[in-house]
């Protein structure tokens, strides 16, 4: 049997994001966030993640632009490479909210985690379906201002300019790179139905499925938040003047 360097790269991310956790705890903390230390430190890790994966799954289509054609067969060491790191970080993340959090606060994430941490491993070790993993994980660009949202309404700046900005920019990168590429992974699915075989298709399409729901929700949340509720408060803000 082929020597498959995935388990032993996805040790060492596992390693690699439990120091990174560890780093942050010794790191300044914004006073207003101190009343959850905890969540502040996980979403800074999860930002490093992203600012990793995403970029490299950028790299991965430019150095290697042949696995656009065969998302199945073709990839290389550096894509597989990704595949194996990110799966490192998700069990490294499941691992952090069993320890700290209750089930009901982080059911949704946990699910979402075993769906991705499956999908990604059997792409790892079957050596298959690694371009569409590698597809998955751009994802992770949107996730950055994800991220960075959530810190930055810790930090108790959400009145700034900085946070109105990444809010566009979260909202824009959300629909290129969140909504359409789950779009196109879906119909690249359908396309290649009799490609698939019959455990990979129902995997990949109930991973798709549950990816696709919670990411509607994700959307529309954001929306109302940053938008529909800021939009509110302007109107109110302006009758009041009047008045």
């Amino acid at each position: 049997m082929e020597f498959n360097p995935g388990v032993l790269i996805v040790g060492a991310s596992f390693g690699f994001f439990n120091i990174v956790n560890k780093v942050f705890d010794r790191l300044p903390v914004p006073e207003s966030a101190l009343r959850n230390t905890w969540k502040w430190k996980n979403i800074s890790t999860s930002l490093v993640h992203s600012l990793i994966t995403g970029i490299w799954a950028v790299l991965c289509f430019y150095v290697h632009p042949e696995m656009a054609e065969d998302l199945i067969y073709t990839h290389s060491g550096f894509s597989h490479t990704l595949i194996s790191v990110s799966i490192g970080y998700f069990i490294h993340d499941f691992v952090d909210m069993i320890r700290s959090q209750k089930l009901h606060q982080s059911w949704e994430l946990l699910f979402h985690h075993t769906v991705v941490i499956t999908c990604f491993g059997m792409s790892v070790l079957l050596r298959q379906y690694i371009g569409f993993a590698v597809v998955a994980l751009l994802v992770e660009i949107n996730s950055i201002f994800l991220h960075l949202r959530q810190i930055l309404l810790m930090a108790s700046l959400s009145t700034s300019t900085l946070y109105r900005l990444n809010s566009m920019l979260n909202l824009g990168t959300y629909v290129v790179f969140r909504i359409n590429t789950l779009a196109w992974m879906t119909r690249w699915l359908v396309l290649n139905r009799d490609n698939v075989p019959l455990l990979s298709y129902t995997v990949g399409s109930l991973g798709m499925a549950v990816m696709t729901a919670m990411n509607i929700v994700l959307f529309y949340r954001l929306l109302r938040s940053d938008f529909l509720k800021s939009s509110r408060e302007g109107k109110k803000d302006s009758e009041d003047k009047e008045k």
